[in-house]
């Protein structure tokens, strides 16, 4: 079964660190970007950071300088890391594959909650 499997999350405080992963099939991670998106409550998706297959990295402007992605081809596996976290960075994240065309496969979201 085609399926990304995410880990990491959790509560932290501000100006805390969390490391999220996401781990693909080898067909998935080879062919398409991967990125996360957040939803936080009562907002619009947002996307956070994307990766392609060739390592090129975009961010949104909310996470610059604080939110990196690289991706590991060994291990089919993406990964955010979130440093200097925010109470505004509270969401459920979500990590997914695409394209330009569109996402093809999301993952089952996990909660980031950052509060003292």
């Amino acid at each position: 079964q085609v399926q990304l499997v995410e880990s990491g999350g959790g509560l932290v405080q501000p100006g805390g660190s969390l490391r999220l992963s996401c781990e693909a099939s080898k067909s998935i991670f080879s062919s398409y970007y991967m990125g996360w998106y957040r939803r936080a409550p009562g907002k619009q998706r947002e996307l956070v950071a994307r990766i392609t297959s060739g390592g090129i990295t975009n961010y949104a402007d909310s996470v610059k300088g604080r939110f990196t992605i690289s991706r590991d081809n060994a291990k089919n596996t993406v990964s955010l890391q979130m440093n200097s976290l925010k109470p505004e960075d509270t969401a459920v994240y979500y990590c997914y594959a695409g394209s330009t065309i569109g996402i093809v496969l999301w993952g089952q979201g996990t909660q980031v909650t950052v509060s003292s």
